[in-house]
């Protein structure tokens, strides 16, 4: 039972749960009318920007990552900005740099394409390490220095970057830093037979751009109700104790860290409020604990030979970690 007393404003949060469900519901439904067999990519699209996260798509050329990106912040009515990452993209093309007015006679700044709300990096691992290390301050600390002035980004600010996890050539790895800073990492499969034939059907016409239905200044009320979805002390037990058994599954070499079980907590309690619930409970712990634990754990060379997956260890911790029950 959830106590009133836990909540700092109980009509408030309920309130809001009913408010953030409808915004999910008519986000989904006006990506779906552009873009189709995306619902489960749009639904952790939300739960990273409730959470004040970030994305790391993983798909394929030609699943619609560009445009379910570029459709996502037109829905919420937020500012997109897209950088194709190339082997030559210098921080500063990230950032922005000073330079000469002759006019004014003095150094102005032109700010850089990461001055937005919603920022798309396009085949990010093609950047290299310098390069990367610009997007990780923007990413972390929500600003960007240049030339040794600090600036803060506009809020609300997520990065949408993308990868293809089967080209190998001319790309730089992700640093394990790096993708620590995803909140989410998502899988962007191919749709499907009939989605596909959906989709065809689809852009047999001109689709029509939905309108906006929210704004910045929204979204970050949004935000500031997560922390208040309450849950129960046996939930906190239960994601620390999901982390501390991946240390030690025999077939891992890193496990998910202290920062993992908070954005495991941060998650389970944005899906709660997208589901209009002012708790979250051990469903919504397992349902984001692939997209939040994939990315960070690290599987042994010997069990990676034997064909062993990600996916499959986290099930696995899934299934041999209790739940415990309420006090």
């Amino acid at each position: 039972m959830v106590m009133e007393n836990e909540l700092s404003d109980g009509t408030a949060i309920r309130d809001w749960c009913q408010r953030i469900r409808d915004i999910r519901d008519r986000t989904m439904e006006a990506v779906s009318r552009v873009v189709v067999g995306m619902e489960s990519v749009t639904h952790h699209f939300l739960i990273a920007l409730l959470a004040n996260g970030h994305v790391l798509l993983e798909g394929v050329p030609g699943v619609a990552k560009t445009t379910l990106s570029k459709l996502f912040a037109r829905v919420l009515g937020i500012d997109y900005q897209r950088i194709q990452f190339t082997p030559d993209l210098l921080p500063s093309d990230i950032t922005g740099t000073y330079i000469f007015d002759r006019k004014e006679n003095e150094f102005v700044l032109r700010k850089g394409p990461v001055f937005c709300q919603v920022l798309l990096a396009d085949e990010v691992n093609r950047a290299p390490a310098k390069t990367q290390s610009a997007l990780l301050e923007a990413m972390q600390e929500n600003q960007v220095t240049i030339e040794g002035t600090t600036l803060p980004l506009p809020k609300p600010f997520m990065v949408l970057a993308t990868q293809n996890p089967v080209e190998q050539e001319g790309v730089y790895r992700l640093p394990e830093a790096q993708l620590d800073r995803f909140l989410l990492r998502v899988d962007m499969g191919y749709p499907g037979h009939e989605r596909e034939v959906d989709m065809l059907k689809l852009h047999s016409r001109e689709p029509e751009m939905p309108e906006p239905i929210a704004d910045a200044a929204l979204i970050l009320e949004m935000q500031k109700q997560v922390p208040l979805v309450y849950g129960a002390d046996s939930l906190l037990h239960y994601i620390v104790t999901l982390a501390e058994a991946s240390r030690e599954h025999p077939d891992l070499s890193l496990g998910a860290s202290p920062r993992a079980s908070l954005c495991l907590l941060r998650c389970a309690r944005a899906r709660a409020l997208l589901d209009g619930r002012h708790y979250f409970t051990h469903a919504d712990v397992q349902a984001v604990a692939l997209p939040v634990l994939g990315h960070r754990l690290i599987i042994r060379p010997e069990a990676e030979v034997e064909g062993r997956q990600v996916s499959e260890i986290v099930n696995e911790l899934l299934d041999t970690v209790p739940v415990l029950e309420a006090d």
